[in-house]
């Protein structure tokens, strides 16, 4: 499908086009080999990047070491300017970043300018604001109990959400003193290069902040194990999380991880209906469904599944794939071709397992041709234990699971490996939050609250370890030290 919206300057763009690494405050070019970058709703190639090398990460890692105790002995008041100034020049290329994730990761526009590209400004900014207030050390009887940045930090990111996973570590790491070597995903990779050119004209010093694209199975392991990191924040799959913790484990290093979720989104039965159904859709399809956070399970009472299945299958038709550029569209490809076979392949399952398909399905959606779509899909009928109601599918696929009463919908929702969000919906709120106490994991809204980047996110059993976001997420990059007076 060819789309009038579709703009051919980005091909043009330096950015989409750079193949270098930035290693100890320059660019450098690379010697390595270089990995395609694809737009899913062409599937045109619209810029490479450096396939990274183990020595690549030496080097970036050594930088990061020589300028670590400078870093570390600057003042909070000199770390917050520098913030200032990365929040002004990623301010500045906004409209840029928001095409540049709407043409690499397939990100509808009206997201990817109001998320994707905002909410990074948001990650820096409340690390300003929180760098501006007094730390007092604390005493404990004859014990000053002081923190210290931790060191250097490698920071592993997804493609989902390219630079607020990437923003969301860096500034915190900065803001506690350490320095910063980049991994972002070779899928998506255009943002990180925008990110890099506000680093640079922010003026951060050699070496505080570096960038090494690659492979996770050769730039990604050398980093997790590369014995001058002391710390490694990962964001991905649990397989690969996994790996990351195990390799660090080897040099003993602090591993946080966030690994995805299977959330549920509970309706308990005074609740309104519609509005928790409509709220839900439009959560569970959030960037074509390839969002952690997604609540992908929808617990409705045994008596109101048929009404509520009707309800998603309608507000999922408002969910028609167009392309991401275009203004109006809602739900643009996924990532690449790999993805779309998988969430394809979810799908089959859903249908052999025995679950109901309401609307979508895997075959190709009308009109498209090219680029890696997958129509809004909603089952019902789904067993708690089956396929497609215990993965995390990463697409836009909706289970809808009945409930005999309120213990079962609260053992249904903790019946996952995953813990990281999810949201609750009732007439009598203080009901609502009972039940939110009881599920297991990082964070739920009630009643539809809305999503606060200031507080802590994380999740509980395999959904990850450790927290990013507010002043949980700068903890995770400093030491504790007691010193007896």
């Amino acid at each position: 499908m060819q789309s009038r919206w579709r703009r051919t300057a980005i091909e043009g763009d330096p950015v989409s086009h750079r193949s270098d690494l930035y290693l100890d405050g320059e660019w450098v070019a690379a010697g390595s080999a270089a990995i395609a970058v694809e737009n899913p709703a062409t599937e045109e190639t619209i810029g490479q990047v450096p396939d990274g090398t183990a020595e690549d990460v030496d080097r970036a890692v050594r930088a990061a070491r020589r300028a670590f105790p400078g870093w570390a002995a600057t003042s909070r008041a000199e770390r917050a300017e520098y913030l200032r100034k990365l929040h002004d020049g990623l301010a500045k290329r906004q409209d840029e970043i928001a095409e540049l994730i709407a043409t690499d990761v397939g990100t509808p526009m009206r997201i990817a300018s109001r998320i994707q590209a905002a909410l990074p400004l948001t990650d820096v900014s409340s690390y300003v604001d929180l760098l501006t207030r007094d730390e007092p050390e604390e005493k404990i009887g004859n014990t000053l109990v002081v923190k210290e940045p931790i060191g250097v930090v490698a920071a592993i990111t997804p493609w989902n959400y390219p630079l607020h996973q990437i923003t969301c570590k860096l500034a915190p790491a900065l803001a506690a003193g350490c320095t910063v070597v980049i991994k972002p995903s070779e899928v998506a990779p255009l943002s990180a290069i925008a990110l890099f050119e506000a680093i640079h004209e922010a003026g951060l010093p050699a070496g505080v902040v570096n960038l090494v694209h690659g492979r996770g199975p050769v730039v990604g392991e050398a980093l997790a194990t590369h014995p001058e990191v002391d710390h490694v924040s990962f964001t991905g799959s649990v397989r690969a999380g996994s790996r990351v913790a195990e390799l660090g484990a080897r040099t003993i290093k602090k591993v946080t991880l966030e690994l995805g979720g299977k959330s549920a989104n509970v309706v308990l039965d005074d609740a309104d209906l519609t509005t928790a159904v409509k709220v839900g859709v439009a959560n569970a399809f959030l960037n074509g469904g390839q969002t952690c956070t997604a609540w992908t399970r929808l617990l409705v009472p045994a008596e109101r599944h048929a009404e509520a299945a009707e309800l998603a299958g309608e507000f999922a038709a408002g969910f028609a794939p167009g392309d991401p550029l275009d203004p109006k569209t809602k739900l643009g490809p996924l990532v690449s071709a790999a993805q779309r076979e998988r969430v394809r392949g979810f799908i089959a399952k859903g249908l052999e397992e025995g679950a109901r398909l309401v609307t979508g399905g895997a075959d190709t959606p009308a009109g498209f041709d090219r680029g890696y779509y997958v129509s809004p899909t909603v089952f019902a009928d789904v067993d708690p234990d089956s396929t497609i109601a215990q993965e995390e599918i990463f697409g836009p696929v909706l289970s809808v699971i009945p409930f005999r009463d309120t213990d079962d919908a609260l053992r249904i929702a903790n019946n996952s490996r995953y813990g990281l969000h999810g949201a609750v919906w009732s007439a009598d709120s203080d009901r609502a939050l009972a039940f939110a106490r009881q599920v297991r994991t990082g964070q739920i809204d009630v009643n539809g609250g809305a999503y606060n980047p200031l507080a802590p996110f994380g999740g509980y059993k395999q959904s990850g370890i450790g927290r990013e976001m507010g002043r949980q997420g700068l903890d995770e990059y400093l030491e504790v030290k007691s010193i007896q007076l």
